[in-house]
């Protein structure tokens, strides 16, 4: 079967400056943890090629599959608001291009492995991945996607009994993990920060020539295609924070190294999906001053957003230009985010009352600190004449609360449509990878059981679905949820 495998190199054609070709470091004695059937047969690969020796080693570092062509990429970026200069990838080794199989979907995913060993770039780290973070990443990932987020996808998961020291000795796993490119901010910060201008405009063309053809075509900014190429990440990006805010997603270390060009969610490290609402909620406990709380990550993006502008200015050439093909971003985002919380509302025209609504809505959470997902969901039965019972029972300001219904109960009798729940159920997930529900399929794997691990992926692969066989999965947190510390090593 892997012989099958038709690959490309694309990335690998840029020339050596971009990369460093090397060997993944092996796995002693790797064996699988879990195999996503849903991305592999996104990929064109059968069950059976998981049964494959071969292929077991080759997902662990132990070998390499025919026409692949391991390379780890250089780049530099921004860490919570401090130039870092050269980073790279530490502990990712980009296999290749994967192709698809022919018809009307056909494309291509980028293979990589995160855990695979040292690279040149992994500074004073060991190129491992641990147990722990690599299932948070593998279902993650997975989860964005049954959000229908942006998002990288995770392949397969393999492991090793081999000790890895992070706060404490832990297991080694690797991820794979697939994405139409991996390509960063933090790429051309590289090139454009060390005045390899050849290099950057290199890499320009081949992002646009690859993923945004559009641009050449553009007649704005002087029919400037690099300028072009801004404006359409930025719009991307405030696409995709709208989508992160609205589902109570918290990324938690959105350096520029880790914001993708293509707007997908990148790198799940010190991640964190809402339970009781906070706007200022901070997930990343390496994140002492908050650069990355909740409500800060739209404003934090248009900020990366800033720097990718100034990294592209030798091939922009007009600061003002770039600066105007940043400027949709501010009206894109709340425009996109104004959507999604109607759509959660079941709410069909953006008026002055309805944005007034979703604020209310906002500061009614905040105030009584309520499950954000949960609230969502139950709200799908909400109807004026109903007692709504549940709804209410999540709020210990009742007063409050029954002042918000009223007002949402008007905008409801203004609309004058028909069912709302068809909308809301597609737009209010019912299940989300919450800290504790990882932290179990975590504990269980420790200990060689992905019972839990698989269990938690299916629901997640179609979170607005009922599943009522595995209703605790869309339960309350428990009381030691709130001691799971997550940080930049997780």
């Amino acid at each position: 079967m892997t012989t099958e495998l038709i690959w490309t190199n694309r990335f690998a054609k840029l020339g050596e400056k971009f990369y460093t070709r090397l060997q993944p470091q092996a796995l002693p004695q790797p064996y699988w943890i879990s195999q996503n059937q849903a991305v592999a047969r996104e990929l064109g690969l059968e069950q059976r090629w998981f049964d494959s020796q071969e292929v077991l080693n080759a997902l662990s570092g132990s070998g390499v599959l025919p026409g692949s062509d391991p390379l780890a990429s250089v780049y530099s970026g921004h860490q919570f608001g401090q130039w870092a200069g050269q980073l790279g990838d530490g502990r990712a080794i980009l296999l290749g291009e994967l192709q698809t199989p022919s018809g009307a979907d056909s494309s291509s995913y980028e293979v990589q492995l995160k855990g695979a060993g040292k690279t040149p770039y992994s500074r004073m780290g060991d190129g491992r991945a641990v147990l722990r973070s690599s299932i948070r990443e593998y279902l993650c990932s997975e989860a964005m996607h049954g959000l229908g987020i942006p998002t990288t996808k995770a392949l397969c998961l393999t492991g090793s009994d081999a000790k890895v020291v992070r706060e404490e000795i832990e297991t080694a796993a690797v991820v794979t993990r697939v994405a139409p490119s991996f390509i960063r901010f933090g790429h051309f910060e590289h090139f454009s920060y060390n005045d390899m201008h050849v290099e950057l405009k290199a890499l320009a063309d081949d992002v646009i020539d690859s993923f945004y053809p559009e641009c050449r075509q553009s007649t704005k900014f002087g029919a400037n295609p690099y300028t072009a190429l801004l404006q359409a990440v930025s719009e991307r990006t405030a696409h995709l924070m709208a989508a992160w805010q609205a589902v109570g997603f918290c990324h938690g270390v959105m350096n520029t190294d880790n914001m993708s060009i293509l707007g997908l969610t990148i790198d799940y490290g010190p991640f964190q999906f809402l339970d009781a609402f906070d706007p200022a909620h901070i997930c990343n406990h390496s994140d002492s001053q908050g650069r990355y709380a909740y409500n800060k990550q739209p404003n934090i993006a248009y900020w990366n957003l800033f720097c990718l502008g100034q990294a592209l200015l030798p091939l922009i050439g007009e600061q003002d230009h770039a600066l105007a093909a940043l400027e949709p971003y501010k009206a894109i985002f709340p425009a996109a985010l104004q959507a999604r919380m109607l759509a959660k509302l079941g709410l069909n025209h953006a008026t002055p009352d309805s944005q007034a609504l979703v604020e209310n809505t906002f500061k009614l959470l905040a105030a009584n600190k309520v499950d954000y997902t949960i609230f969502w969901r139950r709200l799908c039965s909400f109807t004026p004449q109903s007692g709504h019972e549940p709804l209410r029972d999540l709020f210990f300001d009742r007063e409050s609360f029954n002042a918000w219904a009223l007002q949402y109960s008007e905008l409801i009798r203004q609309e004058n449509q028909g069912p709302r729940v068809d909308l809301m159920l597609k737009h209010n997930p019912k299940y989300v990878l919450r800290n504790h529900l990882g932290e179990e399929a975590i504990r269980a794997a420790k200990l060689k059981d992905y019972t839990k691990l698989h269990t938690l992926l299916g629901v997640l692969q179609a979170p607005y679905d009922e599943h009522p066989a595995f209703e605790s999965l869309a339960g309350f947190p428990p009381d030691w949820a709130s001691g799971i510390e997550i940080s930049c090593s997780s």
